[in-house]
């Protein structure tokens, strides 16, 4: 390649443009009126500034969640006339349970749109977990502030697909549904390591990988092993039982020395 030509090295670095929020909207479903909502819906508590909790997706997740959890009731309501009471409870706890929101988060592709402090972005904000789940029921709540009920419970029947049982069978979590599933069609128990510990001591983030022989292995990002394991075990089921395929978050070059740049 010709030395003009060539990019030099600071601009190879440089971060890639984040996409425009309109990219967000279309994929969550909905143009928003007031897009500052959508702004605040993306803001954490690390980038908030002065303004501290206030200026944070914080209230609007506490109101998304409560959104989320009326809708699915709603529609599992509807979706399953012949159930009872405790069967609408576990399916229900399935769908709004943190690694079910995170997983919509990463669907939607939230992560390049987070506005995060700095901290957050080395230590892996973008794709944490727990972040964006908050960052799913905060825009729910900023859909309900910007067009009302019937707008976001729109949006939550297409994205949490509520006709489906996502949730472990009762008296068992991930890891042991998994085993069990395994074993039942005479395979070892399922194989748990770590692929990846990223983050500070203080908040590590870890990257697990569960196999099961013959089967593409899942993996599960969690701030423990523990929980982690939970999620890989899941994805596995999901897929395996269920026939769902998990969004894939791919990291940018966005994630990297972003310092206090504006994020959109």
């Amino acid at each position: 390649m010709d030395e003009e030509a060539r990019p030099s090295s600071r601009a190879r670095r440089a971060p890639r443009p984040k996409p425009g929020l309109a990219v967000l909207e279309a994929r969550v479903g909905h143009a928003f009126t007031d897009q500052m909502l959508l702004v605040l819906a993306l803001t954490h508590v690390s980038k908030a500034g002065g303004n501290g909790r206030l200026g944070s997706y914080q209230r609007l997740e506490f109101l998304g969640d409560r959104v989320l959890g009326l809708a699915i009731a709603e529609l599992l309501y509807a979706a399953f006339p012949q159930a009872d009471e405790g069967d609408l409870s576990r399916r229900l706890a399935g769908l709004v349970r943190r690694e079910t929101c995170a997983a919509v988060a990463a669907a939607w592709d939230v992560g390049p749109h987070l506005l995060l402090g700095p901290g957050e972005i080395q230590s892996g904000g973008r794709r944490n977990q727990t972040i964006l789940a908050d960052a799913c029921e905060s825009i729910l709540g900023a859909v309900f502030l910007d067009a009302g009920y019937i707008a976001a419970k729109a949006i939550v029947e297409s994205a949490f697909t509520p006709g489906i049982d996502t949730a472990a069978p009762r008296g068992r979590d991930a890891k042991s549904a998994l085993q069990e599933w395994a074993m039942g069609r005479g395979l070892p128990i399922p194989i748990y390591d770590v692929v990846e510990r990223s983050g500070p001591d203080h908040a590590p983030v870890f990257r697990i990988a569960a196999r099961v022989e013959g089967v593409d292995p899942g993996f599960g990002t969690g701030p423990s092993k523990r929980l982690a394991e939970q999620e890989a075990a899941r994805l596995v089921l999901e897929r395996e039982v269920l026939g769902l395929t998990p969004p894939v978050i791919m990291e940018t070059s966005a994630d990297v020395g972003e310092g206090n740049r504006p994020d959109v």
